[in-house]
């Protein structure tokens, strides 16, 4: 009996120790193909790269730089512009790469910014749809919502900016002897509609940036512009009086913004002033 415990102990012990060095041995693999990874992807061999990370987290599913250079390598196997399937596959790959990073750490900004991009020329409903995520999530500090906000707003600036600034849509005349840009309205009712549906939402999101930082001069300066479109707006709708008062809250957002940028210019530079100093090498 005792002879038989005995060598139950030792056959655990075996287990044991045999699991632990293959979990080493694992390890040491993996960092291998890691390696290997590092060497093609310098190559410019990105698929090669792609199979060798994918090799090192099959080995090691702790690893945390794996899935890092299994997303980058996806990601360069994408060539903007080209309109094939295929490519398009390869960016759908890449973005699910990236989103299993953030699932680890939610707050790599990189794998979020290289999310943003591949979906800017994939589906503009997509992307926006994106930054709407982060916009919207509470458990995002404020200057990082206030900047996806700010994202969206220029968004909707640029909806309503490139209509009003259609050649058809502004006719010049003289005034006091000076030149003068005199917005009409288009033909088309839709544009209108459309301009005024984007400025409204534009205009809110603008307010939700500020509301999430009050000193972002980004969004100060969005503000200014929504306000700019919707004096045009006014003027194409024939009420000069709403376009003055629309002219003056831009002008009051602008005072704001350029205070805001020249402060935290100056705090910029004070920041830089203030770094340690490297030593001199050798």
């Amino acid at each position: 009996m005792k002879l038989s415990q005995a060598r139950l102990a030792l056959l655990i012990l075996f287990v044991l120790v045999s699991t632990s060095g293959c979990g080493v041995i694992n390890r040491i693999r993996a960092k291998n193909e890691l390696n290997e990874a590092a060497r093609a992807y310098k190559a410019g061999k990105f698929a090669e790269a792609e199979q060798h990370s994918k090799k090192a987290l099959e080995l090691d599913p702790s690893q945390k730089t794996a899935p890092i250079f299994i997303a980058r390598s996806i990601h360069q196997q994408y060539r903007p512009g080209v309109d094939t399937p295929q490519n398009k596959q390869k960016a759908v790959e890449a973005i699910e790469a990236y989103k299993k990073i953030l699932e680890n750490n939610p707050a790599d900004e990189d794998s979020y910014k290289a999310i943003a991009a591949l979906y800017g020329v994939l589906d503009e409903n997509q992307l926006r749809d994106w930054i709407m995520k982060r916009a919207s999530n509470e458990s995002v500090d404020g200057p990082k919502r206030a900047e996806a906000y700010t994202i969206l707003a220029s968004k909707d600036w640029n909806c309503s900016y490139q209509i009003t600034e259609q050649p058809a849509n502004k006719k010049t005349e003289m005034k006091d002897g000076k030149p003068v840009i005199i917005f009409v309205k288009p033909k088309d009712q839709k544009d209108f509609d459309t301009a005024q549906q984007c400025i409204a939402r534009g205009m809110e999101e603008a307010e939700k940036a500020i509301s999430n930082d009050p000193n972002s001069d980004s969004a100060w300066s969005f503000k200014t512009n929504l306000l700019l479109e919707k004096a045009k707006l006014a003027e194409m709708d024939g009420k000069p009086d709403q376009k003055a008062e629309f002219t003056k809250q831009a002008d009051e957002a602008l005072k704001r913004s350029t205070q805001l940028s020249e402060q935290n210019q100056k705090k910029k530079e004070e920041e830089e002033k203030n770094k340690p100093q490297k030593p001199p090498a050798g």
